[in-house]
């Protein structure tokens, strides 16, 4: 399998081309200072991986930043912290702020010379919009969370994508799924066949991080710990063909 084999890259976004666990560290901050130092950054991240996964489960319906602003809520709650509907709000809105790895947007210029870039991820359009402008690429298809009215790694997200890309010719075995989280994305993508790259910007640190822990390991087809590294590997498969 080469990476030449595929027309179609479609891409969870947050983690994987936005660098989420940044912006939710630098979002939740007040709430941190305000907990005290015996909270690690680990510890924050996987107290919030934890809060939203189960907030996806019973609310499905809500917006992201609206799924959010509970979650901050949830957290306040836990580290007995006091905490205003102001600061969830607020926090739920902090989305626009998340900043894009440094090597997105100019792999994403770089790999829409030769596939169709498509978005799968469990925000809301309205956030999305703001990281969009950071990616500075116009996608083939944006789908959301919104859009399907459930999260990731739900079935119905991958079942939506298939069906939406499908219909505008796309063979499922024409797409790699992009993504750095093992729970939301990999695990699903194995469950349809997909084929998928793991992008690992967590490669030098411990643990899970903002996602999940996915339990089993998920098989992948390619790994690189860098958008800049997936740039590369095409090119060189692109030599490799002449």
């Amino acid at each position: 399998m080469q990476l030449t084999d595929f027309d179609t890259l479609t891409f969870d976004c947050y983690g994987t081309l936005i660098n989420w666990e940044t912006g939710i560290f630098d979002g939740l901050r007040p709430l941190i200072e305000r907990a005290g130092p015996q909270l690690t950054p680990d510890q924050v991240l996987e107290a919030h991986a934890r809060h939203e996964s189960s907030q996806q489960r019973y609310t499905p319906h809500l917006r992201y930043q609206e799924l959010l602003a509970i979650v901050y809520k949830r957290l306040a709650e836990e580290w007995r912290v006091p905490a205003t509907l102001a600061d969830c709000i607020a926090y739920g809105k902090s989305i626009r702020n998340w900043p894009a790895f440094d090597d997105s947007a100019a792999a994403l210029q770089y790999l829409k010379q030769y596939y169709k870039l498509v978005i799968l991820s469990n925000v809301d359009n309205e956030s999305f919009t703001h990281s969009n402008a950071k990616l500075q690429v116009e996608f083939d298809a944006i789908i959301t969370a919104e859009d399907v009215g459930s999260y990731k790694p739900s079935p119905r997200n991958f079942e939506y994508m298939l069906e939406k890309l499908g219909e505008r010719g796309v063979a499922k075995a024409k797409i790699l799924h992009t993504a750095e989280s093992l729970f939301h994305d990999h695990k699903p993508a194995n469950d349809f066949s997909l084929a998928s790259c793991w992008i690992h910007r967590r490669h030098a640190k411990q643990g899970f991080g903002a996602t999940m822990d996915p339990g089993s390991q998920p098989r992948f087809d390619f790994r690189f710990n860098s958008m800049a590294e997936f740039v590369q590997a095409h090119q060189d498969a692109l030599r490799q063909k002449l």
